[in-house]
């Protein structure tokens, strides 16, 4: 995974798939693969499904890039403990998975427990064949 700091400010995590490199199709394949990892997860909370992709052409005036053909996140939450009210700020996690084509591409911000960002990284290249 390559990590960046997007915009100058937001840590993150992303990971870019050729299809090639994966038996996923679409992002719905791989948000399935993504859910079952959660699922199975001693921690993690499946909590749902955010059409990105969807949501943004539903708006007026609106911008997608042409090389995106889809984009949703998958959401959920490794809250274990809940030491501080504004804990709340960085929790839910999630992970957006965008069709670009000929790759998909995985991307999340980056957890400030290191547990989390671990088990979201082995998701992510899980994902490899």
């Amino acid at each position: 995974m390559t990590q960046l700091l997007f915009k100058e400010t937001y840590p993150i995590l992303t990971l870019t798939l050729n299809k090639e490199q994966t038996p996923y199709r679409n992002v719905n394949a791989v948000l399935d693969a993504l859910q079952a990892q959660i699922d199975a997860h001693a921690v993690a909370t499946y909590i749902g499904r955010f059409d990105h992709f969807s949501h943004t052409c539903s708006l007026k005036d609106s911008e997608i890039s042409n090389t995106i053909h889809d984009a949703k996140n998958i959401l959920f939450c490794f809250g274990k403990e809940l030491p501080d009210p504004l804990i709340l700020a960085v929790r839910p996690r999630s992970i957006g998975v965008a069709d670009t084509g000929d790759s998909l591409v995985l991307s999340f911000l980056e957890a400030p427990n290191p547990i989390a960002n671990e088990a979201m990284q082995l998701w992510c290249h899980s994902l490899k064949r």
